[in-house]
């Protein structure tokens, strides 16, 4: 437990994160309470100034969690408007060229349209902002604006609740005017929701060895920009998706382009993230993509409104790690639920806040006092469509990895056509292992952006309301202050200057012409590429004392 005198609060259940899975984990909990008049206290914390703040996604949604948790969604105004009407996918093979792939030769997985299934345009952050006053409505208390800072772990090595970070402190680590500090938030279970890469699970894995047996998570980076565009070339529910230029062979990923409502389009690029050279920056691959004309089109004349980062947990099944441990539970991306080969993660996400809220709730409901593993969770959500759909589709990602884009994407349609019964494929090498020598790869000479369809990463970060105060401890901790210079810099030119999104780190010259590694930690949009991508791991990302990204309409 920590030593610092705090004051607690104590709930039945403490939920880490508002997004899709825990705000859906929340709501069943509830739902369950309310329909038996069993008494529960719920409390969801989240780092965003306001739920959905922080929330970035493409978004298509399967409403089938969704459709389990409110089956009456549209009567609750459920910011589901836009039903998918339409599939494109497009190989681009050069800045000009393009191929139109037939439906015949699209994988199951990445069909939008047409089955029994209707799915959506949609902003993953409106969903949220709709999920939270859902679960405000069912007695949930959500608190926007605190972060969770520390995992409580009693001397029996069970988890009893978090600790929320301190307020008022400033760079150097000293309580300033108005410090505040956390609050210890109790709970007889944790579950924890905070998206890919969250900083407390990881922690979790680590500490209780939840990864024992499995492949190493694998993750993308996913960039997205919302457009305002003329009504006259806007076609609401048209889906395009693509892969192919600007990428190289050695460097994988897809593209996606989604006419939503009130005439926005939303563009984005995920890129591998066990990409291998160095030169490379996932930033400027995004800018000079969406000047081939496949993209440009739906573009030109617009007016692009929002930016912003995210990594993605794409390594699937092989790499889910064990997602119980004494006192609580990982879900969601933060356990790494998302579907790659559907490019959705959401519906995936939430049920696996639906089984959590499921297993927890028949426990209190026994007299459970907390504490114990919910080894019951393992069976529900191993019995459950997600986790069948997950292992249908556990070879994509890897196979993609150890046979490259083409061969990859071959073995996976398939596997697909057969039910996802060929052989499985691991990949056991971890993401910040794969970066080669800067010596041994070409320099990647980036275009100027024309502030038309591409733009400068300031002017980006500018338009995701990203905001932190200067004088407040850095979150961004190096393990070693000295190996950036020492090592990154000579081997891999300091990598960190361009996988980075936001312009975060610099390598800058000191008085003497001697260079020296700068962290602009006002900039992060919290995409945890740096905590993922650094071939020395040597980056660390914990939640800052406030701010970050606010995002509308993501």
């Amino acid at each position: 437990m920590s030593q610092v005198e705090r004051e607690f609060l104590e709930f039945d259940v403490v939920i880490v994160g508002a997004g899709a899975s825990g705000l859906a984990a929340a709501c069943r909990l509830m739902k369950q309470a309310n329909e038996v008049g069993h008494e529960m206290s719920v409390c969801v914390v989240e780092k965003g100034s306001e739920v959905g703040a922080h929330t970035l996604s493409g978004a298509i949604l399967e409403p089938r969690a969704l459709e389990e948790l409110f089956p009456d969604w549209a009567e609750r105004r459920a910011p589901l408007t836009v039903p998918a009407k339409r599939d494109e996918v497009y190989l681009l093979q050069d800045a000009q060229k393009a191929v139109k792939l037939p439906n015949a030769l699209v994988p199951p997985s990445m069909h939008n349209t047409g089955g029994d299934i209707t799915r959506y345009v949609i902003s993953a952050g409106n969903l949220c902002r709709w999920l939270a006053e859902q679960a405000e409505d069912l007695g949930v208390e959500v608190f926007p604006g605190f972060a969770a800072q520390e995992v409580l772990v009693d001397d029996g090595g069970v988890v009893r609740g978090i600790v929320t970070g301190d307020m008022g402190v400033d760079a150097d680590g000293e309580p300033m005017d108005g410090y505040t500090p956390g609050l210890e938030l109790r709970a007889k279970y944790t579950l924890f929701a905070e998206g890919a890469r969250g900083h407390l699970g990881k922690r979790l894995i680590e500490t209780f060895d939840l990864a024992k047996g499995k492949d190493p998570q694998h993750y993308g980076i996913g960039l997205k920009e919302l457009w305002d565009v003329p009504a006259d070339q806007h076609e609401p529910g048209l889906v395009l998706h693509g892969s192919g230029w600007p990428l190289d062979k050695h460097t994988h990923g897809g593209w996606f382009l989604y006419h939503a409502d009130n005439s926005q389009v939303v563009v984005g690029l995920i890129l591998d993230l066990a990409y291998q050279n160095p030169w490379l920056s996932p930033f400027d691959e995004f800018q000079r993509l969406k000047h081939h004309p496949v993209l440009a089109r739906h573009l030109q004349g617009g007016k692009r409104v929002s930016y912003g980062a995210r990594a993605i947990a794409k390594g699937g099944l092989n790499c889910l790690p064990k997602m119980t441990f004494p006192g609580g539970l990982l879900i969601g991306c933060d356990a790494g639920t998302l579907n790659f080969a559907k490019i959705k993660g959401l519906h995936t996400a939430m049920k696996s806040g639906l089984v959590a809220a499921e297993t927890v709730f028949e426990a209190l409901s026994k007299g459970d006092t907390g504490g114990s593993e919910l080894a019951a969770f393992e069976d529900k959500w191993q019995s459950s469509w997600a986790y069948a759909e997950l292992d249908k589709s556990r070879n994509f990602g890897p196979a993609i990895h150890k046979y490259g884009t083409v061969a990859g994407g071959a073995y996976n349609f398939l596997d697909q056509l057969v039910g996802g019964k060929l052989p499985r494929v691991h990949d056991t090498r971890p993401d910040h292992a794969r970066l080669l020598k800067a010596e041994e790869c070409e320099k990647i000479d980036y275009p100027r952006p024309d502030g038309v369809l591409s733009f400068d990463k300031l002017s980006s970060v500018f338009l995701s309301n990203t905001n932190h105060e200067e004088n407040q401890p850095c979150h961004l901790r190096l393990k070693d202050p000295e190996l950036p210079i020492r090592e990154n810099l000579p081997d891999f030119a300091e990598p960190a200057q361009r996988y980075c999104p936001a312009g975060v780190y610099e390598v800058l010259e000191d008085a003497d012409g001697q260079p020296r590694f700068q962290i602009n930690f006002q900039n992060c949009v919290h995409c945890k590429t740096c905590d993922i991508k650094d071939p020395a791991q040597n980056i660390t990302w914990v939640a800052p004392q406030g701010g970050g990204p606010n995002y509308p309409n993501m």
